[in-house]
This record gives structure tokens, C-alpha cells and sequence, in this order.
């Protein structure tokens, strides 16, 4: 039996380098596929990608499709490296609860402003309009 203090050192690229286990691969797909991606047009080469749920995870590609493959892959290894160091992956946005609340004080003027330019863009509610202007969600 080894103990952790007699364990052999491994340097970083070999920690790198070694495959994740399957099942934490395999649940780290079932995570990811979850997530919702972001494309932008980009003039060099095509496509650069992101997501909402984890920004840091990025890829690119000549299409839409291979970008968001890209990405896709970016994510599954991003959720795996959480899973097998024992941390949370973020929730998908779509199972997020909004269970936090914030209160602004405006004007009267920039209230009905806000009113208007919510129903101008379609919205009934003004916390809506909002979220999705400011956030993008």
C-alpha cells in the first residue's frame, strides 16, 4: 500500500495530459450540453464562442457549428476538472432560481421611462426588460 507522502511526483504535464475517469467525463457531458453558448462573429477566423454559465470556457471555429463544438468541448473538460477536484459545477441558466431581489429607487420620470421603453421592446414588466437588457439572459 502506497501512502499519499510516498506517492511518486508527477509533474504538471503529466497531470495534464492523463485522461479524466469515464464516469466523471460522462457526467460532465451530461452538465455541459446543458449550458447555453454564445456566438459572436469574429473577421479572423469565423466564430469565438463563450458561455453563460461558465464565460472562461471559449473556442472558435469557421462556422457556427464548429464553433459551438468547440465550445461545447471546452465545457465538458472546464465541468470534469470541477467535478474531479470535488467543486461544483455552475447550475445550467435554464434551472437557475431567481431567488435574490433587488430594489432601485428612480424618479417618477425615469420610471415611466423605463415603462415605455420595456413596452417598446415588447416587455410587460419592467424587471424583464432589465435582466435581459443588462445581462443579455
Amino acid at each position: 500500500m502506497i501512502r499519499a507522502s510516498e506517492k511518486p511526483a508527477r509533474n504538471d504535464a503529466q497531470d495534464i495530459a492523463r485522461p479524466f475517469d469515464p464516469a466523471i467525463l460522462q457526467k460532465a457531458r451530461r452538465i455541459a450540453e446543458k449550458y447555453r453558448i454564445v456566438l459572436e462573429a469574429h473577421p479572423d477566423c469565423g466564430y469565438i464562442g463563450t458561455s453563460l454559465e461558465m464565460p472562461g470556457a471559449m473556442g472558435d471555429g469557421r462556422t457556427p457549428d464548429a464553433c459551438v463544438k468547440h465550445v461545447r468541448e471546452a465545457l465538458v473538460v472546464g465541468v470534469a476538472y470541477l467535478i474531479e477536484t470535488g467543486q461544483t459545477p455552475p447550475v445550467p441558466a435554464d434551472e437557475q432560481i431567481r431567488n435574490k431581489q433587488i430594489n432601485i429607487r428612480v424618479t417618477e420620470a425615469e420610471q415611466r421611462r423605463l415603462k415605455e421603453a420595456a413596452a417598446a421592446k415588447g416587455f410587460t414588466d419592467v424587471s424583464d426588460f432589465m435582466r435581459t437588457t443588462l445581462l443579455g439572459a
